[in-house]
């Protein structure tokens, strides 16, 4: 299913639904949505049906965003520098699907998804293919002219149905990272994170530890996660901007951190990368990923 796509959204939704118990799968999606209506924010009443021109993994993402900004206070406005961001950043890669800028008050004037979601804010599954070449280190030995970067820590865990509140798949997975190479979030030169939606990006900001519960949006909108800030996270325009190939996004992810680590990435190369984490996940256990994967890479002095 992952290679299915046709002009026709909903041949190709009905494609995607094949594969999944669409009667549980609703069942749940109309459950968090139910939850949804406890939150303080106001939701605009002329909101569609979930999965109404779009795929219901927009729904799923819509009610995370919203629980945030009851919770913590983000803001729609946060969202769309996320996405803003993303689109520079995708500007300056020649392999990205989108290479145009959009200003923040573009992406906020752009086509509702699922509030607060506009239509900018969710990444584009488009066809695509990434490859990568790994040996062990006596093997690369033998090879003349490499340029290597080492994986230092990769983890993959199963979601499970929890809590709003309690602690994530990405916080519990990404401790385990760290703990694996020996480093902490302050020492990652920079992310590619799975952006489906730039509430993904918010969301697994927290979760790597690059700044506290609750303060992604803050710390978006501060700069730090631009390229010359203190954290530069989706350098390749992200999920939003270089394109979701579903399959291929994880080693897309792999593949720009390998440019930025053996510093030839060009007009988006973060200055002294050392360290750079992948974090890619899928599906849905509860509120969380069904399943997801992070590596850290660093650079091979």
């Amino acid at each position: 299913s992952e290679k299915i796509t046709n002009p026709n959204k909903a041949l190709s939704l009905g494609a995607y639904a094949s594969c999944m118990d669409v009667e549980n799968f609703e069942k749940h999606i109309n459950m968090i949505i139910e939850v949804s209506k406890s939150f303080k924010i106001t939701i605009p009443q002329n909101e569609s049906k979930p999965g109404e021109g779009r795929s219901v993994f927009m729904d799923a993402y819509a009610v995370g965003a919203r629980w945030h900004m009851d919770r913590f206070g983000s803001t729609q406005h946060q969202l769309a520098v996320i996405c803003s961001k993303n689109h520079l950043h995708g500007s300056l890669n020649p392999l990205s699907q989108y290479q145009h800028k959009m200003t923040v008050e573009e992406v906020l004037a752009d086509k509702l998804v699922a509030w607060p979601l506009t239509r900018a804010m969710c990444a584009p599954v488009g066809d695509g293919a990434a490859a990568a070449i790994v040996c062990s280190e006596k093997f690369l030995k033998k090879l003349t002219g490499a340029r290597p970067v080492k994986i230092i820590a990769s983890v993959m865990g199963q979601g499970e149905d929890r809590d709003l509140d309690a602690p994530d798949i990405g916080e519990r997975l990404s401790k385990l990272a760290y703990e694996q190479a020996g480093v902490g979030p302050d020492d990652i030169s920079l992310a590619e994170l799975h952006d489906a939606t730039s509430w993904g990006e918010l969301h697994q900001t927290e979760s790597m530890g690059f700044c506290p519960v609750g303060e992604g949006g803050p710390f978006a909108e501060s700069g730090a996660t631009t390229l010359g800030g203190k954290k530069p996270i989706n350098t390749s325009g992200g999920l939003e901007c270089r394109g979701h190939p579903i399959g291929a996004s994880g080693l897309a992810q792999i593949h720009e951190l390998v440019l930025q680590l053996r510093g030839e990435a060009g007009a988006r190369q973060v200055e002294n990368a050392r360290l750079g984490l992948a974090e890619n996940g899928g599906g849905n256990i509860g509120v969380e990923e069904a399943a997801m994967c992070i590596h850290l890479l660093e650079k091979v002095r």
